[in-house]
């Protein structure tokens, strides 16, 4: 399945790929477009859109595109809901939600500074969900 979002991505936008993935549609293949097109690129592709408003996979309230995708497909993984905490935190005006959003949000913004190729950030920062779920595998088992 494609999948469709703005251009330029930096926190929730690659999340969300990592997240379908990982979890949701091992196949998907992720669309970057200008903010303008991603609805009918949506339309045109048979695409799913996400991280943009006015769709079911965006920002609802405090929450981030992340937990819409763990709503909507019901994830109900703790060490995912962890992870949400801190996307969410480093994706939308509350930082300290977590200890850790702050540096996911520098960390996403020197990918975008590293690569101008948005495939290319999504192919190199998936490896720094990966390790960030795993992180947060071993909180949960700790109970923290």
């Amino acid at each position: 399945m494609k999948w469709v979002t703005r251009a330029r991505p930096k926190v929730d936008r690659v999340a969300c790929p990592w997240l379908v993935k990982r979890f949701v549609d091992p196949e998907a293949e992720i669309l970057y477009v200008p903010a303008e097109q991603v609805m009918a690129v949506a339309e045109r592709e048979g695409a799913i859109p996400f991280d943009v408003p006015g769709v079911e996979l965006g920002h609802h309230g405090p929450e981030c595109s992340f937990d819409a995708i763990l709503r909507v497909y019901r994830l109900a993984d703790p060490a995912l809901r962890r992870l949400a905490l801190i996307v969410r935190g480093a994706d939308t005006a509350a930082r300290d939600l977590a200890p850790e959003a702050r540096g996911l949000e520098a960390i996403a913004e020197g990918f975008r500074l590293v690569y101008g190729d948005d495939q290319h950030l999504l192919e190199h920062e998936l490896p720094v969900y990966d390790a960030l779920y795993a992180y947060c595998q071993a909180l949960v088992g700790q109970g923290r």
